[in-house]
């Protein structure tokens, strides 16, 4: 509002001193063109009072400052930083004795497009890019700030503290968690966050949050994960074809007992059966059976010699003939 104020001014200067100026040459040329030599020039109460009054809306314009939401204030006097901090909202000052600079303290972004190259606890070359800084300016500190940090607004976070901060985290990680957003992205705020505090002070500034777009390792090292990667699979998948090899000799040499113990089963069953089959046949042999099993299986023919002092006589029973 002051800057239109101001700018309104200013304007009204020039037309007061502008206006009554053309005036004055219009009514001459009339007076020249017609042969009168004597022309009424404008009175200057109507050039001094527009000016007065501009000049008082330019002290007064310059005699208050708004400071926005989001914001504080450094009010300096003659170059001398007031330590305390001006509020948002309307604020008076001694026009062209005072000045109130703005401080913005909201939080602010602040990104790094140039690679930062570090390496892990294992030695292991890898950079960052895509680096943004989220940070907070404490009000209550927006004066002190003002007052010594040169160009703090481009400065206040610079590229070699994030850098530093982001090189020790990377230093205390593995390959694996380096490459991790979930672990280097707090531990760089973490120790971004240290390094503003041994630099400004404590309470100072905060930040907020650190965001890390990109993370990767050297091409040499990329090409030996990849080997390794390769060289790991293609001993997972022998591994593989090894087990099935093993389980398939495993799983034949399983049906191959199955069947032997069947078949042992089966003959074990077998004898068993001819066994008690023999036995009760034996026990069902009687004399009379012996004699006519000998009868059938007969041909009818005596033998022609005989040996030893036994002999095995076979008494027909009478009415039968042996010859059938």
């Amino acid at each position: 509002m002051s800057i239109f104020l101001k700018i309104i001014s200013l304007i009204t200067i020039v037309a007061a001193i502008a206006v009554p100026a053309a005036i004055n040459q219009k009514r001459y040329d009339m007076a020249d063109r017609f042969g009168n030599g004597s022309y009424k020039k404008v009175d200057k109460r109507y050039t001094l009072v527009p000016v007065v009054a501009a000049i008082v809306l330019f002290v007064v314009s310059s005699a208050f400052v708004i400071i926005p939401t989001g914001y504080t204030g450094v009010r300096s006097t003659f170059g001398q930083i007031n330590e305390s901090v001006v509020q948002n909202g309307f604020n008076w000052k001694i026009p062209f004795v005072q000045s109130i600079e703005k401080v913005n303290n909201k939080q602010q972004d602040i990104s790094f497009k140039d690679r930062v190259w570090s390496e892990t606890s294992e030695r292991t070359a890898i950079y960052y890019e895509g680096i943004t800084v989220t940070y907070q300016i404490n009000p209550e500190r927006s004066a002190w700030i003002y007052a010594n940090v040169t160009n703090y607004k481009d400065a206040l976070v610079s590229q070699n503290l994030v850098a530093s901060a982001i090189k020790a985290s990377s230093k205390s990680l593995s390959d694996t968690d380096a490459t991790n957003r979930s672990i280097i992205e707090p531990l760089a705020q973490e120790n971004i966050q240290i390094s503003l505090d041994e630099k400004y002070g404590t309470g100072v500034v905060y930040v907020n949050k650190v965001t890390i777009s990109g993370a990767d390792f050297e091409d040499s090292y990329n090409a030996a994960i990849a080997a390794k990667q390769q060289a790991q699979l293609n001993a997972e998948q022998q591994a593989i074809e090894n087990q099935r090899a093993i389980d398939k000799a495993t799983a034949d040499a399983q049906v191959m007992r199955t069947n032997a113990e069947a078949e042992a089963q089966a003959k074990l069953i077998a004898a068993e059966a001819e066994a008690q089959a023999n036995e009760l046949l034996e026990k069902s042999l009687t004399e009379m059976i012996l004699r006519q099993m000998y009868i059938n299986k007969w041909n009818g023919q005596l033998p022609n010699v005989m040996t030893g002092d036994d002999s095995t006589s076979i008494m027909v029973p009478s009415g039968s003939s042996v010859l059938g």
